[in-house]
């Protein structure tokens, strides 16, 4: 199977997608990537709808990759009645690690530590807010800004506020374990704040998995270059960075770091409510449809679909209007012109390799860009290029095989190692034929490194007629 479009579908696995059945729809409908989202299911749920990916990866012969994405710490108010608590605009409210009769519990010392006067606390995605007024070691008084009814374990969100809290919780670890013994193929980071999160989860990991970081505070937002750079690849999580920052800012900050994670060959996912009337109806607003055209515009790799396809009444259809969308706004003249730019330095050799192969096959038409990559980094920085062309990327490892779903416009194939100059041009010539990305006469480029096997050397292009004799 080949997809007829370059930037990528990551549909949210849940109760109304979870059967084999509907996973097999959702992949012949679009979706590239199945994600875990490990905030809610049983490890054994999770076990049953990977195994059935893996079934249906081996029918179709092409790579679907599995993203688990972890809870991380999420912070909550305690028990409250029932009915909840109505928090009057402003009148006075005080908060306690303990509760009681005249507080609202909130267990979680590392906010005590963290907060000062002055600053928000934003409850329930942000439909109510209090400003705090005096902090103690044990209670917070505040004053509400934006009121309502909090009810129990509802979020809380401390835009501005650094906490002093580590990304993997004991169930995350758990879950993390569980999932690197699965096999998942990458493992998306909630609620990173700084690049040491990113070098925790990274030292458990290894390179046992892709490692990709959420953006959804406003202190990632402030580390961000040092993020990407540890990163597989990033996640733009607009629905609690909404809460954290003015929602107006958003769309702007979207850019930003699009730009920032193609400038330097990062896969980049835009996710939260891009199709979310679809939950419930059979068709998307059009505002929607513009939203997810806007990602696709400034240049992302991947485009998510959450409840739309976990719990929604329309999952199929969902993931097949996100490929319509998709495909139409890839047509358009005005999408190749938009891709056709990006800022950034050439940090490498390598990397002026990459992008001139990717300039030289769309000056002389060539039909693909074959890239032998050990690791992806080839067929990476070819992506970042946005080239007309195709790219078919051949690695003799599965695990890279199945991580290549999520780059734009990479068709990843498994193929053994190549030890000759000689056995590359006829391995890509072969895959190229074989695959429905030539035909015989036809020109492709072929990108790889020397000596065969090191990461990361991208030093050679080679023009191949398909059929020709060699020179």
């Amino acid at each position: 199977m080949r997809r007829q479009r370059n930037a990528k579908i990551v549909a949210t696995i849940g109760p109304a997608s979870s059967s084999e059945a509907m996973l097999r729809k959702l992949f012949l409908a679009g979706a590239d990537v199945f994600r875990l989202n490990f905030s809610h299911g049983e490890q054994s749920q999770h076990a049953a709808v990977f195994a059935a990916i893996r079934r249906l990866e081996q029918e179709f012969d092409r790579p679907i990759a599995v993203l688990q994405d972890l809870q991380g710490p999420k912070i909550r108010v305690g028990r409250l009645p029932d009915e909840g608590i109505e928090l009057a605009v402003g009148s006075r409210v005080r908060f306690s690690l303990t509760g009681g009769e005249r507080a609202i519990e909130l267990p979680h010392p590392e906010i005590f530590a963290a907060v000062a006067p002055g600053q928000r606390l934003l409850f329930d995605d942000g439909r109510l807010s209090v400003t705090v007024e005096k902090v103690q070691k044990s209670d917070i008084d505040a004053i509400v800004e934006t009121g309502g009814r909090l009810k129990s374990r509802k979020g809380v969100n401390l835009p501005g506020t650094l906490l002093p809290l580590s990304p993997l919780t004991a169930k995350d670890q758990r879950d993390l374990a569980f999932g690197l013994e699965l096999g998942v193929d990458l493992v998306a980071l909630s609620f990173v704040q700084s690049p040491a999160d990113m070098l925790e989860a990274r030292a458990i990991i290894g390179d046992r998995a892709g490692l990709i970081a959420k953006i959804e505070k406003p202190a990632a937002l402030t580390r961000f270059d040092d993020i990407v750079r540890l990163s597989d690849g990033i996640m733009i999580a607009r629905g609690d960075l909404g809460v954290e920052i003015p929602a107006e800012e958003v769309p702007g900050k979207q850019k930003e770091m699009i730009r920032q994670c193609r400038s330097l060959a990062k896969p980049v996912i835009v996710a939260t409510q891009m199709l979310d009337s679809m939950v419930n109806a059979p068709a998307p607003t059009r505002a929607e449809t513009s939203d997810v055209a806007t990602a696709l515009y400034d240049g992302a790799d991947a485009v998510m679909l959450s409840a739309e396809s976990a719990s929604g009444a329309y999952p199929v259809e969902a993931v097949a209007m996100m490929d319509r969308i998709i495909t139409t706004t890839e047509r358009h003249d005005v999408y190749q012109r938009m891709m056709a730019g990006i800022d950034g330095d050439i940090e490498s050799t390598s990397h002026a390799v990459a992008g001139g192969a990717a300039v030289l096959a769309g000056q002389i038409g060539c039909s693909a860009i074959v890239a032998f990559t050990s690791s992806g980094v080839t067929a990476a920085r070819i992506a970042r290029e946005r080239p007309k062309a195709p790219i078919l990327a051949l690695t003799p490892h599965r695990e890279i095989y199945r991580r290549l779903a999520l780059l734009w416009g990479t068709h990843a194939a498994l193929i053994e190692d190549v030890h000759s100059y000689e056995e590359m041009i006829a391995r890509a010539e072969a895959s190229a034929l074989s695959r429905g990305f030539a035909a015989a006469g036809g020109l492709i480029a072929v990108v790889a490194g020397m000596p065969f096997g090191d990461s990361g050397t991208t030093n050679n292009i080679r023009i191949l007629s398909v059929g020709a004799k060699a020179d």
